[in-house]
Parts: structure tokens; sequence; C-alpha cells
């Protein structure tokens, strides 16, 4: 793993890909989106790099698409 890995909150998850806790989590159960680091009983963090490459590959997908 990368040594400037940095962790996000699953409320900062949702800002920065603009869908909802609720959709993020569904996407997590279906495999669909990066799996969260566990950091206590309940709480939950995101590796800030995968949920941006997770970004990337939507808009990669996209522009195949379009092309």
């Amino acid at each position: 793993m990368d040594s400037d890995a940095v962790l996000i909150s699953i409320k900062e998850a949702a800002r920065i890909t603009s869908l909802s806790r609720t959709s993020i989590n569904e996407k997590r159960s279906a495999g669909k989106f990066p799996q969260p680091v566990p950091l206590g009983d309940k709480r939950i963090a995101f590796v800030k790099s995968e949920v941006e490459q997770w970004i990337r590959d939507r808009i990669a997908s996209r522009d195949k698409v379009a092309a």
C-alpha cells in the first residue's frame, strides 16, 4: 500500500463522487465501489486514491461509449 495513503470518511466519499451514502453502500454491497477500511466497531473510511480511481474509471467508461 502507498505510504502516502489518505483515508476519507464516507461523507467525504459521498461529496467527491456526488453519490448519497445509501448509494455508496449499495454499490459496496454489489462489489462496485472500493471497499472501506475498518477503523473501529462502527467506523469506516475509504482510501482516497481508490475512490478517485473509481471516479476516473467512470469517466473512462463514459468516454468509451461516446467514442
